[in-house]
């Protein structure tokens, strides 16, 4: 996109007014910095990381809910480790981030190659990672860290020129007040505390869960919508999901969110405005049952990221710090080395889109950006990589990405041919997939 167009678009979007409801809300348009953007990290870190348990198949930090299950894996673990006794916010003083150092994160998400950031706010448990005024002794300053967790990384990420935003559950599994009454809940508790976090931090992106329990009504949160995009201090280009109230997903908002490839139908996933969010394992809070074997390689994970961006999707990569405030190795190690891909073949991936006409050929992806299409082998192709010429081209000019050397093209009426030069295992541009530049004539 051109610099004048996505001035114009960001102009439209800061003059524009936006009524309380979806016919107004829908028709903004999503923000040009995360269609390009296409790789993000969450992180989930809360109360639930001091546990940092949960069976291989299950998310860790629902542990306060399955505890609650008496026959289930989670308690049978919570009483031979802690104690029948011992009750899941006597975890909260043990939460107390002492090894937390928001620079080193930040300068590891830079050098991974991400673009923007979603820390949980407050997650089901509804513990606040910041002095939440509206949460008494259940936040970060006034128990366990005893420090603004997400007031710091923020200033962090943003001093490497990442976006910063947040995830922000709606519903609450225990508050005696959502429990009770919903609509008071809503109106005293959560609406004042969502518009407080982005009074204070500004956020680049809104990213509610927890949402299925109630219609978007309930919720209130078209007027809230409208507040933001209105009133608030947030950035004119502020972006939104879609988990805004039952059955909203996919339908409303801004991007669609399926979760480990759980897709449901929709305009937004059929308009390719959707971000695929996976943890690097089965969960996204740290999990300490898991083993090495339940993390996915780096190979995988880029080819995570590849196919997701191939079909105009951005992907939004889990890590779950420890209680202490690290970040594992292995997800360093795993963010690194995506980060290392990125640096060669970035190109074929930020600010590129879905190529409406690609084929469908094994083992392999394609983006578009102007007038080049990449063709992104998931294996070495070998000594040729022949495609189908859907485009009717007569001639094609092709590159590999991080290498210097010539790429001889055949071009026919039904195929276009790569003859590819054998490139010692040592001068590989990348060690994982392989990003062809193929202008097209």
């Amino acid at each position: 996109m051109t610099a004048l167009l996505t001035l114009a678009i960001m102009a439209t979007m800061s003059q524009a007014t936006y009524e309380p409801t979806w016919e107004s809300l829908d028709t903004r348009p999503n923000p040009q910095w995360f269609e390009d953007a296409k790789f993000g990290i969450f992180i989930h870190w809360g109360v639930y990381s001091v546990p940092a348990w949960g069976p291989r198949e299950r998310y860790s930090e629902w542990y306060w809910h399955d505890m609650q299950n008496k026959n289930g894996e989670t308690w049978q673990f919570h009483v031979e480790t802690y104690g029948e006794d011992f009750h899941y916010q006597d975890f909260a003083p043990m939460f107390k981030a002492e090894m937390y150092d928001p620079d080193l994160w930040a300068d590891i998400f830079e050098r991974s190659g991400a673009k923007y950031v979603v820390l949980t706010s407050k997650h089901h448990e509804g513990f606040s990672l910041w002095p939440d005024d509206n949460n008494w002794n259940w936040n970060a300053r006034d128990i366990g860290p005893h420090r603004d967790l997400l007031g710091d990384l923020t200033e962090a990420v943003r001093a490497r020129g990442l976006r910063m935003g947040y995830y922000y559950s709606f519903y609450e599994w225990f508050n005696p007040l959502y429990r009770s009454d919903v609509d008071r809940y809503v109106d005293q508790y959560m609406l004042p505390q969502l518009k407080d976090l982005v009074e204070r931090y500004q956020p680049d992106l809104v990213w509610p869960d927890g949402e299925w329990d109630h219609p978007y009504t309930t919720w209130r949160s078209t007027e809230f919508l409208a507040w933001l995009f209105n009133e608030s201090s947030a950035p004119d280009d502020v972006a939104i999901n879609d988990r805004w109230g039952r059955g909203t997903r996919s339908i409303h908002g801004g991007f669609a969110t399926p979760e480990y490839q759980h897709r449901s139908d929709g305009p937004l996933m059929d308009g390719a405005r959707f971000e695929e969010c996976q943890g690097m394992g089965k969960s996204f809070g740290y999990n300490r049952n898991e083993r090495a074997e339940d993390y996915r390689s780096t190979t995988e994970l880029l080819e995570l990221l590849i196919d997701t961006v191939s079909r105009g999707g951005n992907l939004l990569l889990d890590i779950g710090p420890t209680a202490d405030g690290r970040i594992p190795e292995i997800m360093q190690e795993r963010l690194l080395d995506m980060g290392a891909w990125l640096d060669v073949n970035g190109e074929a991936i930020y600010a590129t889109t879905r190529w409406d006409d690609a084929p469908e050929v094994e083992g392999v992806r394609f983006t578009r950006k102007d007038n080049a299409v990449y063709a992104i082998c998931l294996e070495w192709p070998g000594a040729e990589l022949t495609l189908p010429n859907v485009a009717d081209a007569t001639a094609v000019n092709a590159s590999l990405l991080g290498y210097d050397g010539a790429i001889e093209t055949e071009v026919a009426a039904d195929a276009v041919t790569l003859r590819i030069p054998c490139i010692p295992v040592d001068k590989m541009p990348c060690r994982h997939a392989w990003a062809f530049r193929l202008t097209l004539e």
